[in-house]
């Protein structure tokens, strides 16, 4: 927490900060198989992007953070689990304008094996397409990973749980298929593999190694706009991030 281990249960911060009031906040998810953390130099280069986007300054440099964050699971001795760094800004101005606040970051990991219960796993969850769309580059930040544009994803994903869904289909701004709440989303279509251009979402880390290690096997990835009906006959569908790993899809409506 800002440079210092600090127990759990005294993480605190004041209820006044910018992050809650106006969405100033960027943060990254990151898994540890084995002990070892899976593409940590990636992350959090993102984070500092998505900070830089956010007209947030981080007062420590990428490499600082990278060795933190390993000290960070060191410390707690998680073996297989999950990495929450988030930066925000601070409480010293309460308004829209805040340019002298401070930025503030703070380092969590906890054990976590999967995001979905082995059975779903089995199972393949089941998606329900959402009313809420992904916006436009023009209208929000969406090349970051900031915590506002997070809002349309629990709204939908509560929407789906509700009516017996495990997640949702978000489309875009255009009425493409863009992802799932979380994750992003892979169609297998007569041996070739399909998914959404990151052109209004972001294109995730393990959305990129999915890309590399079909590629290496000689799969054709084909990366387009793809309205809803294009679904219809696809033969298989997963979910790829950091959360949910690969996630197999049973069903959508």
């Amino acid at each position: 927490f800002n440079g210092s281990l600090i127990k759990w249960d005294e993480a605190k911060l004041h209820v006044l900060n910018h992050g809650l009031h106006y969405g100033s906040c960027v943060f990254e998810g990151i898994r540890i198989y084995d002990e070892k953390i899976f593409k940590l130099d990636e992350h959090i280069e993102r984070l500092f992007k998505s900070a830089q986007i956010l007209d947030l300054k981080i007062p420590y440099n990428p490499n600082e953070i990278i060795i933190q964050t390993k000290n960070v699971v060191k410390t707690q001795g998680v073996r297989d689990g999950y990495i929450r760094p988030v930066v925000w800004r601070g409480s010293e101005m309460m308004a829209i304008s805040a340019q002298e606040a401070s930025t503030n970051i703070a380092i969590a990991c906890w054990e976590w094996p999967s995001y979905f219960s082995p059975e779903k796993l089995m199972q393949g969850i089941k998606l329900s397409v959402s009313k809420w769309a992904r916006p436009s580059p023009s209208s929000a930040p969406t090349d970051s990973k900031a915590a506002g544009l997070y809002m349309i994803c629990t709204l939908s994903k509560h929407e789906a749980e509700k009516k017996g869904f495990d997640d949702a289909l978000m489309l875009d701004y255009r009425g493409f298929v863009a992802e799932a709440t979380g994750a992003n989303i892979f169609f297998v279509k007569e041996g070739e593999l399909f998914t959404p251009t990151a052109d209004c979402f972001l294109n995730g880390i393990t959305r990129q190694t999915v890309i590399e290690i079909a590629k290496e096997n000689n799969l054709i990835v084909n990366e387009g706009h793809f309205k809803p009906e294009f679904l219809s006959n696809c033969d298989e569908c997963f979910l790829t991030g950091t959360a949910v790993e690969i996630t197999p899809i049973q069903s959508i409506d």
